[in-house]
């Protein structure tokens, strides 16, 4: 029973079985307060069938109506108040069908009035993340927004937050190289001009957002700690960029909701479709490897910044070869090396000298070009440019032995970390499950050549010599190595079958 509004004004109450059959009742959802109907019609200016009921959310700033379609068990589309959010309810309405083919919106899902994509950005697991994310939405709502990076061949944006200091980088799937938005020409003339060398043929073209966020996956369960949180985000800003359709379009609502707020109000969206794309936080006091790579070698470190900077070098190496990273110069991993110097010494030595307080680390950036479904071909191998560095040659330490070898060499551990990266990767429009499975053949086949190195106490120039094998999946609970060039097959077993929760 349903209590009444208004004392004053006795509206028929609906009973438990009416209630129950009502569409898309759920048990949880019980309306607070019930209106009169034909008030909030005047209000709104809406027309409301028999049997329809307004319901007002907790929140001022939406509207939801509710009418039952006769016979059909429909709902009605919800219809934004004046401040604009919209909760996506009746998709079967003709308007949500048209509304699937947005142009070039990277989302299938309804976006609320505005450029606010914070209707898909949810992340429970990480609290701290998600604050981020808001901030930067907020920001966009103030007006500050997101800078192109001139720098790459892909549309990329430094994010900010109100105060106008850099949070993110974000980089659009729609505005990556190869992309149909890429706002740079160079890739859209190498495509054109160069149709024999297009793109990098061991790579699923515009999967790049998603290696970007899988490559910090990775880094979390090996406990690397080099790659800058990166996650999958939805961001709409005017300084993106978008086709002329898109923009016409959104002008066009803009202008019908300030002129005609009762069709406005209609709009399933009013701002710029939001983009779906990786979001790396920003990193400060980093500068290119390449830079203190170059210093390192005219002033040699202290010993113990030696080892630190050892230490860090070896997790890239293992980061980049399990992912199978095809794009690693020194320009695209940095350094930070913080110096707390020793008021005694002399001033010729003050410059590298460290206390136990100095430290060096290093950040893995631009992942978005990893995850090969296969192994690049002889005419174009993609070699780690690391492999040439004085700090290859030296065989792996016992630090990176005990962190790595005990989760890889457990197959296990890397069925789980398959499984997870599974669960990012379906959530591509164009996911491919063969493919998929392809992408985790190679990097399971990494996977052993690491481990294999390790045990031997191999160093990381040694690594990349071993010959390229794939882990293929079996069902039945074997997987069974191929070594590329070599009529070589070897058959392993785990504790449960491979993927078996497909």
């Amino acid at each position: 029973m349903m209590s009444e509004c208004d004392p004053n004004e006795n509206e028929p109450e609906m009973n438990a079985v009416e209630l129950a059959t009502k569409p898309n009742f759920h048990s949880a959802e019980v309306p607070s307060v019930l209106f009169d109907r034909n008030q909030i019609g005047q209000t709104l200016g809406l027309t409301l069938n028999p049997g329809g009921a307004v319901r007002i959310s907790d929140s001022s700033e939406s509207v939801l109506t509710e009418l039952e379609a006769e016979g059909s068990g429909e709902e009605a589309l919800l219809l934004p108040g004046p401040a604009g959010n919209v909760s996506p309810r009746g998709s079967k309405d003709k308007r949500s069908r048209r509304n699937r083919h947005s142009s070039s919106s990277d989302k299938e899902n309804l976006a609320s009035p505005g450029n606010s994509s914070g209707d898909f950005n949810h992340f429970p697991e990480d609290p701290a993340f998600g604050e981020i994310v808001q901030r930067a939405e907020q920001a966009i709502e103030n007006g500050v927004f997101p800078e192109r990076i001139s720098q790459g061949s892909s549309g990329s944006y430094f994010v900010k937050d109100p105060k106008g200091k850099i949070i993110g980088v974000f980089k659009p799937k729609s505005e990556e190289p190869y992309g149909h938005l890429n706002p740079k020409w160079t890739k859209y003339f190498h495509k054109v001009c160069c149709p024999c060398c297009f793109g990098r043929g061991c790579l699923i073209p515009n999967q790049g957002y998603l290696s970007e966020a899988a490559a910090s996956l990775v880094d979390q369960k090996l406990g690397l700690e080099i790659v800058p949180k990166t996650k999958v985000v939805s961001l709409a800003s005017e300084t993106f960029h978008y086709s002329a359709i898109d923009r016409a379009k959104s002008r066009g609502k803009k202008y019908a909701l300030e002129k005609v707020p009762k069709v406005g109000r209609r709009f399933h969206r009013v701002g710029l479709p939001p983009k779906v794309g990786s979001f790396q936080l920003f990193v400060e006091g980093y500068q290119e490897a390449d830079y203190w790579l170059r210093k390192f070698e005219a002033d040699p470190l202290p010993e113990n910044m030696r080892k630190q900077l050892q230490s860090q070098f070896e997790r890239l190496v293992v980061l980049d070869y399990v992912i199978r990273n095809t794009d690693r110069g020194n320009d695209n991993w940095l350094i930070k090396y913080e110096k707390a110097l020793d008021s005694e010494v002399s001033e010729r030595d003050s410059e590298w000298a460290a206390t136990k307080d100095s430290a060096i680390k290093i950040a893995a950036i631009d992942n978005g070009l990893a995850f090969p479904f296969k192994h690049p071909d002889e005419w174009r191998a993609y070699p780690f440019h690391w492999a040439w560095l004085p700090q290859a040659k030296v065989p792996f330490s016992q630090e990176t032995r005990d962190l790595v070898l005990p989760r890889i060499s457990d197959m296990n551990f890397v069925q789980d970390l398959c499984e997870d990266l599974y669960e990012m990767f379906k959530a591509d429009k164009g996911f491919d499950k063969t493919m998929f499975e392809k992408q985790m053949s190679v990097m399971r086949g990494q996977i052993l050549n690491l481990t294999q190195a390790l045990k031997d106490g191999k160093s990381p120039i040694q690594l990349v010599q071993m010959p390229r094998v794939v882990v293929e999946r079996s069902r039945s609970g074997q997987g069974r190595v191929v070594q590329l060039g070599n009529a070589f097959t070897q058959t392993f077993h785990c504790k449960r079958p491979f993927f078996s929760s497909w």
